[in-house]
């Protein structure tokens, strides 16, 4: 089934709830205008319908395979991403002085969104080598920007980044890989690297690797990590590619999805040394990587809302394709099963659910790019303070969203979702990682509590409920039945989050493993309360858009009625979560390991 890029409400979103007018006003973001924004995105979405989307399932059935150290990419693959390149889709958000087009982070960020919904496994090579590009554009030296920035950002070179080994998953701490100066600015790197995503592939002329080793003096623990740019191939100093670099893949991984991008396992200094340049200063290497890896978590969350969006594109075709049964009200004969309420259910699920990630995740960017540009250091302080209260909830609800719509994506297909050959299943399938990599949903989920809770006393929370219940006013002037099932869902889903605010930092030191006994519900809640207010914000100008006679009456009566069965199926599973938080750590803890 084709991808059509929904071009429509990505840019409701980003007008009405992100507020591209005040991100176009900053400095630096003069080119970020609405009508640029509609150009951008609707020739990206003729770039991922037409290039990049035909390419999924095949690569799924044939995927990149590896062979005597080099890995061959998915038929079509190397093509495409030399189009991507050439048209300058890796450089969207990156600055103008290495050849990127300068435009914000809320620009770039439907751009990412349509690249997973046209394949996922595609989309992992410029989510990986974005990382890189922040990373080296907030650490790196001033030789070393001038070295390796232009050509990630034109898409000729590729980066990845390497943390995991084989006896150090999530635990950084500990990390055994070495790194032993030389006396001339470089060192030699020693180590095993496994997960690397795109390690070793074909589609690009080198691969820059940001990799985590320790120095010989360096203390334990995650303290004394330092990071390390090492290239496939050494750069010349006139930027030309030189020898061969003692860095090489062992193996890619067989997977249970996204098949088609290569997982490699990586060997540096099998033969004498990888040659390697320190990041910044050493030991402080984990606090370069976050910057890659918070690039990296919030592009994962784009990953579900992108692959979500596929699934339910598909399940709707499928719904009002597939005749089946008669209708409940009793109809002549067999109709499509879109006229059976429970599929109708999953189908509006889905649908909300998506919408409402959407949202949160658009939201997030624009207060990125306010935190980064604004003239006002305090305004920044606290843009930049309310995005980093997001992030893991971008990334961890909306994995989690992506596999229930995936799985309902399934269930609508019956038993064809089950049979590979209708797509279905590969979405399911393709999510699951995204729950998994760039830090678990309990990973996520710690860093809500320990981070962004209670180290602040709960003092950026607060003041998002603070706004919440501003919008709860609003609502309750509207009237109408639609708008007082919102206000009524959305005020228990504030009282509830604010309970388990309160919750978790006066408990955080008398029963700390009580509190993080409910950290991923946690997560779950703030996540349905947070997009469940996004889109009450959105059914609220909406039907200011309907009264107004403005724009498309049939898209704002959808946003609508979304906006209610979120409230009424999603939003209001929040008191069950605030239960299960605050009352049930003692049934998660209570027995003993035998009896597992």
């Amino acid at each position: 089934m084709p991808y059509q890029a929904p071009v429509k409400d990505m840019l409701f979103v980003m007008n009405e709830l992100a507020d591209l007018a005040a991100v176009n006003a900053l400095p630096g973001n003069e080119d970020a205008t609405p009508d640029t924004a509609e150009a951008v995105l609707e020739e990206n979405a003729k770039f991922c319908s037409n290039v990049v989307a035909p390419l999924n399932n095949p690569a799924d059935k044939e995927p990149s395979y590896w062979h005597d150290g080099q890995v061959t990419t998915s038929k079509g693959f190397k093509e495409a991403f030399k189009a991507f390149a050439e048209a300058g889709w890796q450089g969207v958000q990156h600055p103008v002085e290495f050849g990127g087009q300068g435009l914000p982070k809320l620009l770039a960020t439907p751009c990412i969104e349509m690249l997973n919904s046209s394949n996922v496994s595609f989309a992992l090579c410029p989510l990986l080598t974005d990382g890189a590009i922040e990373a080296l554009l907030t650490a790196g030296s001033d030789e070393q920007k001038a070295t390796y920035l232009e050509n990630l950002v034109s898409g000729k070179w590729t980066g990845t980044m390497n943390l995991t080994e084989p006896q150090a998953g999530s635990d950084l701490a500990a990390v055994r890989s070495r790194a032993v100066p030389q006396g001339d600015g470089t060192y030699k790197i020693f180590g095993t690297k496994i997960f690397i995503t795109y390690g070793e592939h074909d589609m690009a002329e080198n691969i820059i690797h940001l990799v985590l080793a320790r120095t010989p003096d360096a203390p334990p623990g995650v303290k004394g990590i330092s990071l390390f740019i090492v290239p496939k191939f050494l750069v010349n100093a006139d930027g030309s590619l030189g020898a061969r670099n003692d860095a090489h893949c062992v193996s890619i991984e067989h997977k249970l999805g996204i098949k088609a991008s290569p997982t490699a396992v990586l060997q540096f200094g099998d033969h004498g040394g990888a040659i390697g340049t320190l990041v910044g200063e050493e030991n402080r290497g984990l606090e370069y990587m976050f910057i890659m890896m918070n690039a990296a978590r919030f592009g994962v969350g784009l990953q579900g809302i992108g692959v979500a969006e596929r699934s339910y594109q598909r399940a709707v075709a499928f719904a009002k394709d597939r005749v089946q049964s008669r209708d409940l009200a009793g109809s002549a004969g067999p109709v499509s099963i879109i006229h059976h309420p429970d599929v109708r259910r999953m189908l509006m699920s889905m649908r909300s659910q998506i919408e409402a990630a959407r949202a949160l995740a658009y939201v997030g960017a624009g207060l990125s790019d306010i935190a980064h540009t604004h003239p006002d250091a305090a305004v920044r302080a606290a843009n930049l303070a309310t995005y980093e209260f997001l992030v893991p909830l971008i990334k961890g609800w909306s994995t989690e969203m992506a596999q229930d719509v995936t799985r309902d994506g399934v269930q609508v297909h019956g038993g064809m979702g089950f049979i590979e050959e209708t797509g279905a299943a590969q979405h399911y399938r393709d999510v699951k990682i995204l729950t998994i990599y760039e830090g678990t949903t309990a990973i996520q989920a710690n860093d809500l509590v320990g981070r962004k809770t209670v180290r602040d006393g709960g003092a950026v929370a607060k003041a998002i409920i603070a706004q919440i219940r501003a919008t709860e006013a609003q609502l309750a002037a509207q009237g109408g039945a639609e708008f007082q099932a919102i206000a009524k869902h959305l005020a228990a889903g504030s009282k509830d989050m604010e309970a388990v605010v309160d919750y978790v930092v006066a408990n955080m030191k008398s029963d700390i493993k009580g509190v993080f006994a409910g950290s991923v519900l946690y997560l779950k809640l703030a996540g349905i309360v947070v997009a469940g207010w996004q889109m009450a914000r959105a059914a609220l100008i909406a039907k200011q858009k309907l009264d107004a006679n403005e724009g498309d009456a049939s898209f704002y009566q959808a946003k609508i009625v979304t906006a209610r069965f979120f409230a009424d199926h999603i939003l209001s599973q929040s008191s069950g979560l605030r239960s299960a938080i605050v009352e049930g750590s003692a049934g998660v803890l209570a027995l003993t390991e035998d009896q597992f």
